[in-house]
């Protein structure tokens, strides 16, 4: 993957920097990794649908997706600063496509049942815990910690997870699926295995921390979190707006398929085109944010998905819809990429597994609450109140971050 920044009267050619610090392979393991969960996150709900009709036990397999960074993400973090993190993340994919690779035959067999599924969810959510704590904290490693190549290979990184995981994956799990239930967990277990050749052409990667217990190794890692305020602010910011999102997104099928009378098809579409906003913007990261600070990027990403909501919450026409979500898709991919370059830039390399799962939780928790609160404002004051509120929410953080306060890019 050649790529060239210019910062400045200088250029940088990543392709350059890669070959003695190689992100190719890790950008290629996350490309098909994620696409395999993609279609892994369709296919687990269809099996499940499959298996019973009961409604608590199918939202059981739900629940198990988001559970493992809650139950294991800390540990999991202070153990891949432990550990060498290559090692980490082979052993990572070689357990889930285990993992899958079982389900799949237990499905071929006639022998999966709800509690192998949901077990085989959560035990590999936990294993992807220690794969993303590690596949993130490896980045500075291999590219460095310039702000714009930062941004260039962190814009990579999520648009190639938003293709996979929102595009690529969920389409072709579910028409896997259909062809045959085994097919999408044989390929996800398959994908595991590719995503392991591609990680071992990563160089060596000595144990970044220390053999210090456990417990205080994640207290060492949410005190540089407590103790660093541009980190503080980006985490609680990132929760804020993953909340919001979820509150307006949590009936948001209801709402376009019940006021608005948008065909489930049509449904499907305008989602793929929120992933295409959220994907271009990835490509362009390093450009779009080069005279931001990661704190003013947030600031701009969170009053860019106020706008769209906004605009969704008062326009009727489907291709406006469209271009509002791609704009939320666009914004989302800034959260992430500012996010992810202020880790690695504000981070010493011994604590970037656990500050990278404690960003984690925060965002998973946050988009969990807000998927309750967004179904509960629905019931109680219409399927157009979630949006009004995420609007609302959004633009008081956006005020409250003081965008007009000037701030050096480099350094928050």
């Amino acid at each position: 993957m050649a790529v060239s920044l210019r910062t400045g009267s200088r250029a940088v050619d990543l392709a350059t920097a890669q070959e003695a610090a190689p992100v190719t392979p890790l950008l290629v393991a996350t490309g098909i990794s994620v696409t395999g969960d993609g279609a892994f996150q369709v296919a687990a709900p269809l099996l499940a649908a499959s298996l019973t009709r009961d409604p608590l036990a199918v939202s059981t397999v739900t629940a198990a997706f988001y559970l493992p960074w809650l139950i294991a993400g800390l540990p999991a973090g202070a153990l891949a600063d432990r550990w060498p993190r290559r090692r980490v993340m082979l052993t990572a994919d070689a357990v889930r496509a285990c993992l899958i690779g079982l389900l799949a035959v237990l499905v071929a067999t006639g022998h999966a049942g709800m509690p192998v599924l949901v077990a085989v969810v959560l035990l590999t959510g936990i294993a992807g815990c220690f794969f993303d704590a590690s596949s993130q904290a490896v980045i500075p490693f291999l590219a460095g910690r310039d702000k714009e190549v930062l941004a260039t290979v962190n814009g990579r990184y999520w648009s190639i997870d938003t293709v996979g995981r929102s595009l690529l994956g969920p389409s072709s799990g579910s028409l896997v699926f259909a062809a045959g239930r085994s097919f999408p967990f044989i390929g996800d277990a398959v994908s595991f295995l590719v995503s392991a050749l591609c990680i071992g052409r990563l160089p060596r990667m000595p144990a970044a921390g220390g053999r210090q217990p456990l417990r205080a190794a994640i207290r060492e890692g949410l005190a540089h979190l407590r103790n660093t305020p541009v980190l503080r602010r980006l985490a609680a910011t990132t929760a804020l707006y993953n909340f919001a999102y979820n509150l307006a997104m949590a009936t948001f099928v209801l709402y376009l398929t019940g006021p608005l009378d948008v065909a489930d098809s049509e449904y499907g579409i305008l989602l793929a085109l929120g992933a295409l906003g959220g994907i271009a913007t990835g490509w362009r990261a390093a450009l779009l944010t080069r005279n931001m600070s990661h704190c003013q990027t947030m600031t701009l990403a969170t009053a860019l998905q106020a706008v769209a909501w906004l605009g969704i919450a008062t326009v009727h026409e489907p291709a406006a819809i469209a271009g509002f979500l791609a704009l939320i898709g666009a914004a989302s991919t800034l959260v992430s990429v500012a996010a992810s370059s202020a880790r690695a830039a504000l981070t010493p390399d011994h604590l970037l597994g656990r500050v990278v799962s404690v960003f984690r939780i925060f965002g998973i928790g946050a988009a969990g609450l807000g998927a309750l609160s967004g179904g509960l404002t629905a019931q109680q004051t219409g399927l157009r109140a979630p949006l009004w509120a995420a609007v609302a929410l959004l633009a008081l953080s956006a005020a409250a971050q003081r965008p007009w306060r000037r701030v050096a890019p480099a350094t928050s």
